[in-house]
């Protein structure tokens, strides 16, 4: 270990955080430095796994300062197949390594359908885009925009509303990153869920890139974003559908999906295995996560016997998402007011990892490259009246974010939608996204009026919607031959296995 004695622990921090080293948040300075030297040991006795991330960081570095390089989405033949293959292999190391039975499962789905494909393999997206835009304005953005990403959830007051609901691969960037995942996102899954016919899918990208300008000039103008929420009673049609069709009552949802006959604790299932012998433990965890993010426990939360919160059981959560797969996630029962089972709470604890955008946006002065306390922070940015439950806490040395599950929390069908509602769909999901972009200097780390800056960054509106439908098609025409190679690679076992750097 290179680390010096007398090093402060600032220090050690710096050196554990370029490490990866999980838990370093809570380690005191003597903790920090037994984990770096445990981490050199086992660095110098264990093969070496192969990493382009400090390659790609330097390639985004480049770009952004214009120069002029080759980008991946230039390969093609065997080159492109080798950037695919390489790029999923290092993006699923821990899992790989670990032999996790998810991991194969996520290959599997990935090869089934290209839309999963799309949703499971954003650092294979974020590497062709390396220092892309870097003249543009930069907000919080979601990092994973696609049509699956936005749904019903509860609000701090529990009552459901639509907006983005994941933010697991939420980094600073320039906000055309969230619109060419988007519109990307909405072209593809038009044309595999909705079967619609390629001019008509490019017709709901169209939709989607209309409705963030329309949102974006109409915040620039009023200034409304931190009062603005979809509720039932304001929703358009559409959306007031999916409320209704969400809507179940809390005691039948948990009966139905989650406790056992007698309401005491989870019921296994495939997907659910209970874990009550750890329930002190969890106890322990929440009692932490709770004090750490400041959390007002609500009156619907807090047991019979005192102001705290009472853990009830504890569950592995399996075969839940698309790139989460492989993943740990723990759902924690905690018991109601009433104590009989009826109004108990279920909290989703949930391993965190980097970010895809991470060493790929353009270098700026808004950087945040945690784990969980990442996540939790777009989650409070993006929503200002979200779920009190958002937060993070770290244990089993790694970093989890935590979130209330609801009985109203769902997303649409997109098989379900005719093609008028994909683009009244696709419309109105970019509008959702400009007042969350637009929150970036309100609730965010930037420091200037966002909303102005991106108006003006998209003027001609004409011309920046004929840009961002064309990046689309191409990329997806892209990513279609990516997922032949993907396919005809996982039928060959190239994802049992990582890639060593040899002697």
């Amino acid at each position: 270990m290179t680390t010096q004695p007398d090093a402060t622990r600032r220090t050690l921090y710096a050196e554990a955080q370029q490490r990866g080293i999980e838990g370093r948040s809570t380690m005191t300075k003597a903790q920090l430095a037994q984990a770096l030297a445990r981490h050199g040991d086992a660095a110098a006795e264990a093969p070496q796994v192969a990493t382009r991330y400090a390659t790609f960081k330097r390639l985004a570095e480049a770009v952004a300062a214009g120069e002029f390089v080759l980008r991946p989405r230039a390969l093609s033949g065997h080159e492109r197949r080798r950037h695919v293959r390489q790029t999923l292999r290092e993006d699923h190391q821990t899992r790989i390594a670990d032999g996790s039975e998810e991991a194969s499962a996520k290959f599997d789905k990935l090869a089934d359908s290209f839309f999963s494909f799309f949703r499971g393999t954003a650092l294979l997206f974020y590497r062709d885009m390396a220092g892309d835009d870097a003249w543009m304005p930069t907000v919080l953005a979601l990092g994973d925009v696609h049509p699956s990403n936005f749904g019903v959830m509860p609000n701090a007051d529990n009552v459901p509303i639509f907006s983005v609901n994941d933010f697991d691969e939420a980094y600073y960037a320039p906000f055309t990153w969230d619109l060419k995942r988007g519109a990307v996102g909405f072209l593809i899954a038009a044309e595999v869920e909705g079967d619609l016919k390629r001019k008509q899918a490019l017709k709901v990208v169209r939709h989607f890139v209309e409705g963030y300008i329309d949102a974006m000039q109409r915040l620039a103008r009023e200034g409304t974003e931190q009062d603005e929420e979809m509720r039932h009673d304001n929703a358009p049609k559409l959306i007031k559908k999916l409320f209704e069709d969400a809507d179940e009552p809390r005691d039948e949802w948990l009966v139905d999906d989650y406790l056992d006959e007698g309401r005491r604790g989870f019921r296994p299932t495939q997907k659910l295995v209970p874990i009550s012998s750890r329930r002190d433990e969890f106890q322990t965890i929440m009692d932490r996560l709770i004090a750490e993010n400041d959390i007002e426990i609500p009156a619907r939360a807090r047991a019979q016997e005192g102001n705290g919160v009472r853990v009830k059981d504890v569950a592995i959560r399996l075969g839940q998402g698309t790139a989460s797969l492989g993943l740990n996630r723990y759902y924690v029962l905690l018991e109601g007011p009433g104590g009989e089972g009826k109004d108990d709470l279920i909290v989703e604890l949930k391993q965190a990892r980097r970010s895809a955008l991470s060493g790929l946006v353009p270098p700026s002065a808004y950087t945040l490259d945690s784990r969980a306390e990442r996540v939790s922070h777009a989650q409070a940015v993006h929503l200002v009246r979200g779920d009190i439950f958002y937060g993070h806490v770290e244990f089993e040395g790694h970093s989890y974010l935590s979130r209330e599950r609801a009985p109203f929390r769902d997303d649409i069908d997109l098989d379900d939608l005719s093609k008028s509602e994909w683009k009244t769909y696709a419309h109105l999901c970019g509008g959702v996204l400009a007042g969350v972009h637009a929150l970036s200097d309100d609730s965010g780390r930037i420091d200037y009026d966002i909303e102005p800056a991106i108006v003006k960054a998209v003027t001609p509106a004409k011309l920046f919607i004929c840009d961002m439908v064309e990046f689309a098609a191409e990329a997806a025409d892209r990513l279609r031959h990516d997922h032949e190679l993907f396919r005809e690679d996982h039928t060959h076992g190239a994802f049992e296995h990582l890639d060593w750097v040899h002697r």
